[in-house]
């Protein structure tokens, strides 16, 4: 074998495949013969005994992955390779999969201080009046009316004014 090759299987993911799961997974990860000497273990619906993580072809949400039982090869290496890395992994479509994260609207993501000078923008007030009522520097104004417009992504005071009252902000 090359030096480079040497390297190569040395960084692999090594994988125990259980006796009662079939599946070729090619030379992308390197075959143990014991689940202590795995990275990561694929089993069937029951899993293994083992405390290293278990790919699990048909079994249960308890497992650090989780594939149908017809996956493919590419699919369980994919699984493998995720679960050696630390992450969780699921059947599309499931109900103990995860669903996307809804972005939060702009308006939650506002500080105490920012509603401050937005709600004094709203009201007509300049960065001075604003600075006043407040009891801040002008200098702080200043910053919470760059942070709103960032956040809000808006070019002018009225605009930042306006996205604020439909995230019902004012």
């Amino acid at each position: 074998m090359t030096a480079a090759l040497q390297m190569i299987r040395m960084d692999a993911t090594s994988v125990f495949v259980a006796p009662d799961i079939e599946v070729a997974l090619g030379s992308d990860v390197v075959l143990v013969p014991h689940a202590d000497l795995a990275d990561v273990v694929v089993a069937g619906p029951k899993g293994w005994p083992t405390e290293r993580p278990v790919v699990s072809l048909g079994g249960s949400e308890r497992f650090a992955g989780q594939l149908a039982v017809d996956a493919s090869a590419l699919q369980v290496v994919a699984a493998v390779r995720a679960v050696a890395a630390g992450l969780l992994v699921r059947m599309a479509g499931t109900e103990d999969g995860f669903a996307p994260l809804e972005e939060p609207a702009a308006g939650d993501l506002l500080t105490p201080r920012e509603l401050d000078v937005l709600r004094a923008m709203g009201e007509g007030g300049s960065n001075k009046v604003i600075a006043r009522q407040l009891r801040i520097s002008l200098h702080t104004v200043k910053f919470h009316v760059e942070a709103l417009f960032r956040k809000l992504d808006a070019h002018s005071r009225a605009e930042a004014v306006a996205k604020g009252l439909r995230f019902k902000q004012l």
